[in-house]
């Protein structure tokens, strides 16, 4: 089995604890078995990173070219460390957050376990084992979309489990194409496409890729399959709505890495049409994206919408296919995970304090709840890509990689183009709100005005995230020498 058997741990630590929460009915002792597991296997995670180089090994071999494997590289490592500690934060919220939803037993132990399957498809080690967690993935976070089990939340958790599905089967079907065009279905930087096979059939190739990112693409709110996202996300419970948008859509994100430039090839695909319609599509969602986020007056539906062309800043990141456009895409990743997630946090507050779900109802919400909004301010400067802030700096990174000779084309001076448009709508749904939250007008009631901030369990880990994105957007330096390896191995 090797050496890297030890990457077993953080995989099977969290699945195998979160069934033991289904015992534990006292509330403190739940939350402090779920909290030490949580932190515990965050550690191993960072210590596993820190402490070894690239290490994997084969768990169960099928035949000469299916096994499970798995392989703990750079981009493994960076996904890794991203989700258990998001993962671990929004947990910790949910500790108060769902009392007011109920059901907590379930809520935790499938939250728990879904961390472990999430561990098992950052270190996937080929296509087989990436396409098996993915799909797991899916199958285990669907009773965190339907916790409510209510109409809409059932209906909701149909649609993603189909969509879900529907992605998952395109990335199949490339999965049976690449055994036969690959050196193997190993992940390996630069790709594992056979030159003598494929002479002839690049076409079929770039068919097969555009396929397999497509899908992959649908778990990332890619046109024409992100019609889940705005349905799922307003009707799962905060802290999920937090974790599908800044974490589950990354895995879509992890497996387009993966299929780009550890299966295919950068000079492969570079000036291909297949490059071009992920480009076209990815910029498409972008603006679309962004202009549904504008328009849409349910707050947690603005922030899904607004996921569906945030994350898609990260497909054209890794489709201008140079280093500093890879380099953006994954900035975007870390930053987007951690503002989003504070931004469905901060909503969460204020649904569980005043039951406020409208756009229209949040005036004056800054003077009731002056640390939740203040969050909310810092996590929406970054999104919008404000200085000093994490966004400014994945944002900044993107538009450079677009404008530099390694893509070129007319698509490289449109893409920043949609991008500063999409900033700014991102500004006009966002920054309203905060002005009406502390500037709510004459009109106003300060009479009757009483504070009702959330307690700690709920601020604490709000005030964390936005120290992240501005202590790590202020200097992003460690940042970015961690990316440049990952950048500098597959280019």
């Amino acid at each position: 089995m090797g050496d890297g058997i030890f990457l077993l741990i953080p995989i099977l630590f969290p699945m195998i604890a979160g069934l033991v929460i289904l015992a534990i009915g006292h509330r403190i002792a739940r939350q402090i078995y779920v909290g030490t597991v949580l932190v515990l296997n965050t550690i191993t995670v960072f210590l596993i990173s820190f402490l070894t180089e690239v290490s994997s090994f084969t768990l169960w071999k099928f035949s000469g070219s299916l096994s499970v494997m798995f392989r703990f590289d750079g981009t493994g490592k960076l996904f890794a460390c991203l989700i258990s500690t998001i993962w671990t934060v929004a947990c910790i919220y949910a500790f108060e957050y769902m009392k007011h939803e109920g059901k907590e037993k379930r809520y935790f132990a499938f939250a728990v376990m879904s961390l472990g399957v999430l561990m098992g498809l950052s270190m996937a080690g080929n296509l087989m084992t990436l396409y098996m967690f993915y799909e797991f993935m899916t199958l285990i976070t669907v009773p965190l979309v339907i916790h409510s089990q209510g109409r809409d939340a059932l209906k909701a958790g149909l649609k993603y489990l189909g969509y879900s599905v529907l992605g998952a089967g395109l990335t199949l079907i490339g999965f049976f194409f690449l055994n036969f065009y690959g050196t193997g279905t190993a992940f390996s930087e630069g790709g594992v496409l056979d030159l003598a096979k494929i002479a002839g059939n690049e076409n079929a190739l770039l068919a097969i890729f555009l396929v397999m990112m497509i899908g992959f693409g649908c778990k990332a709110g890619l046109m024409p399959l992100q019609a889940w996202l705005p349905t799922a996300h307003p009707v799962a419970p905060a802290p999920a709505s937090a974790v599908l948008s800044g974490i589950i859509t990354k895995a879509g994100i992890l497996g387009m890495i993966r299929v780009t430039f550890y299966v295919f090839n950068p000079d492969f695909l570079r000036g291909t049409w297949a490059q071009l319609t992920i480009v076209i599509l990815a910029l498409a969602t972008v603006f679309v994206g962004s202009m549904l986020a504008y328009k849409e007056q349910l707050l947690k539906k603005r922030l899904a919408y607004s996921t569906v062309s945030q994350v898609s800043y990260v497909i054209f990141g890794i489709m201008i296919l140079s280093p500093q456009g890879l380099s953006g895409a994954l900035l975007q990743v870390i930053f987007h995970a951690i503002s989003k997630n504070a931004l469905f946090l901060s909503v969460g507050a204020i649904i569980y304090k005043t039951g406020h779900i409208y756009v229209k109802d949040l005036k004056g919400i800054g003077k009731k709840m002056p640390i939740v909004m203040w969050c909310f301010t810092i996590a929406s400067l970054s999104l919008i890509g404000i200085p000093p802030t994490g966004g400014f700096v994945a944002k900044w990174d993107l538009a450079l990689g677009a404008l530099s000779p390694d893509y070129g084309g007319v698509l490289g001076y449109i893409g920043p183009a949609v991008l500063l448009v999409s900033a700014l709508l991102t500004a006009g749904y966002l920054l309203p709100i905060i002005r009406d939250a502390f500037y709510p007008g004459k009109d106003f009631d300060y009479e009757t005005l009483e504070k009702t901030e959330a307690n700690a369990y709920m601020t604490a880990p709000l005030i964390l995230l936005c120290i992240a994105v501005a202590g790590l957007g202020m200097f992003p330096m460690g940042l970015q020498q961690v990316i440049s390896g990952i950048t500098g191995a597959v280019m």
